[in-house]
This record gives C-alpha cells, sequence and structure tokens, in this order.
C-alpha cells in the first residue's frame, strides 16, 4: 500500500536522537538525586516534545526500552492524529503493528491517537477470546465500533 506522507514516521537526525539522549540523561540525573529543578526540566522538555512525561519515565524507561528508543519517541509527535484518515489506513497501521518492527511504537501511537476506542492496543495484543486470531479488518471494526457511555 502506498502511504500518504502524514502517515509515514517522521524521520528524525541522529543528532536530535543523541541530543535528546544527552537530556534524558541529565534530566534522569536530576530526578534520582531529587534535585528541586527536575520538575522544571521535565516541564521544559515536554513543552519541546510535545509529551507528557513523569518523573518515572525519566529513571525507569529502561524496564520497556532503550535509551535511544526512549529519545525516538520523544523526537515524534505524541499524539499524531490524522484528520482524514481512512479505514483502509487503519487497517494498515494493524497490519504493520502485527507485523513487528522498528516503526510498532509510533504505528500504535498513530492507531491510539485515530480510533476512539480507549484500549485499542488491548484488542491487538490482549484481545477477548472472540477476537484472537482476528484479521487486522477485523480490529478495526471493533475499534471503530467503540462509543464511549455517557455518564
Amino acid at each position: 500500500m502506498e502511504w500518504r506522507a502524514e502517515l509515514v514516521p517522521p524521520s528524525v537526525s541522529r543528532e536530535r536522537v543523541d541530543e535528546l539522549c544527552r537530556e534524558i540523561e541529565r534530566i534522569a540525573e536530576l530526578v534520582l538525586c531529587g534535585a528541586d529543578s527536575a520538575d522544571d526540566e521535565i516541564q521544559a522538555f515536554n513543552a519541546k516534545t510535545g509529551h507528557d512525561y513523569e518523573p518515572l519515565d525519566f529513571t525507569e524507561y529502561d524496564s520497556s526500552r532503550s535509551l535511544s528508543e526512549f529519545a525516538w519517541e520523544a523526537a515524534r509527535p505524541a499524539q499524531p492524529r490524522i484528520a482524514d484518515i481512512t479505514t483502509a489506513d487503519l487497517v494498515e497501521i494493524v497490519r504493520r503493528i502485527l507485523a513487528g518492527g522498528p516503526e510498532t511504537a509510533y504505528y500504535l501511537r498513530l492507531l491510539q491517537a485515530n480510533v476512539p476506542h480507549p484500549r485499542v492496543s488491548g484488542l491487538i495484543f490482549h484481545p477477548r477470546a472472540e477476537l484472537r486470531d482476528a484479521s487486522a479488518e477485523q480490529i478495526i471494526d471493533e475499534a471503530l465500533r467503540y462509543r464511549p457511555i455517557a455518564l
């Protein structure tokens, strides 16, 4: 499938990743030392990257990803919304998530930002019995069927 430019993971220079790695390590050290400036530095980092990281994100990232993976994530949009995304686009995103690979985390954020289902990742990685071995089309059908309950 030919991807529109908005769906392609944005490229990030090695220099930018290296810069963010240094900044993440510096902030982690501030948090671990209990520095008063840690919260301000995290707020500045979030303002610069568009993310909403918490202190634990800096001190415990290595339990689920590498420093470089954290920096790549921070360098890309936190909520990559696509105004005119189609069902076919969403199906292809799920196919790419299911296939795995270095861009899986970005595709998952892209999917989460563009469907109403609050736990769409669970439909893929921890499906109910009737969705086990579901196709990408079935997963997207379920995700798009979701409607929030008004309280």
